[in-house]
């Protein structure tokens, strides 16, 4: 399992490298982010062997139990699931980035956290592309409001966009939501260019390919690691 492990991180990160030479990009401009949602703590270390160290979790509490069984490990956690506010000071503490900012009540709560933890909150806006009502996220129409009413927070860091778009077979159809997601953020940092927009979190194991195409900073990869993906 081990082997299987690392070797399919090998080949998550080489395909990753042939996209990005595709789009004419960097290689070292993208991030994986493996997603360790419901995956076992052996197999994460396993992961983390192989050099996936930026780790993504879905859920605070799930991420509050992993956190302190791997805290001897040279990882960084994101936040990519939806996030309550109520959940807001955990989150605060534990993770690194919040992919998953998505109202102005639940900035202020991560501001105020920042503060009583005298750090810098840093998240990126959720966008619901197609205002699906079972995805959380923003409609885009609300970003630009929420990036300019988010000015007034001190400890909070908003650093760019992250969508989750509608699932389809054929990766090539969810090019265009990339590309939209693309716009949207170069939009934005010309409407608000004190913010350093600089992440696009977009991508997941079966189009993560098109999104660095596209423009993606950081992709989230669960399956195409772990495969059996068993609960632990």
């Amino acid at each position: 399992m081990a082997e299987r492990v690392r070797d399919r991180v090998e080949q998550v990160r080489r395909r990753m490298a042939e996209a990005a030479r595709r789009a004419g990009r960097d290689p070292d401009e993208v991030e994986l982010v493996a997603v360790t949602k419901t995956v076992s703590v052996p197999l994460i270390r396993e992961a983390v062997d192989a050099g996936a160290i930026l780790l993504g979790e879905n859920r605070v509490q799930e991420a509050s139990e992993k956190i302190a069984l791997l805290s001897s490990l040279p990882v960084t956690w994101h936040l990519i699931g939806h996030l309550q506010t109520n959940k807001s000071r955990s989150a605060a503490e534990m993770f690194d980035l919040i992919h998953s900012l998505d109202s102005l009540r639940l900035a202020a709560a991560l501001d105020r956290q920042g503060a009583s933890l005298r750090k810098q909150v840093r998240v990126l806006v959720e966008v619901n592309l197609e205002g699906e009502p079972s995805k959380s996220g923003i409609i885009e129409t609300d970003l630009l409001p929420l990036l300019q009413a988010c000015r007034q927070f001190t400890h909070l860091a908003v650093e760019g966009l992250m969508a989750i778009p509608p699932f389809r077979r054929n990766p090539q159809e969810v090019r265009p939501f990339f590309r939209k997601l693309r716009w949207l953020r170069d939009q934005a940092a010309k409407a608000c260019p004190d913010y350093p927009l600089r992440h696009l979190s977009m991508g997941m194991s079966h189009d993560y390919e098109i999104a660095i195409e596209e423009g993606a900073t950081l992709v989230r990869v669960g399956t195409a690691i772990f495969e059996e993906r068993p609960v632990i």
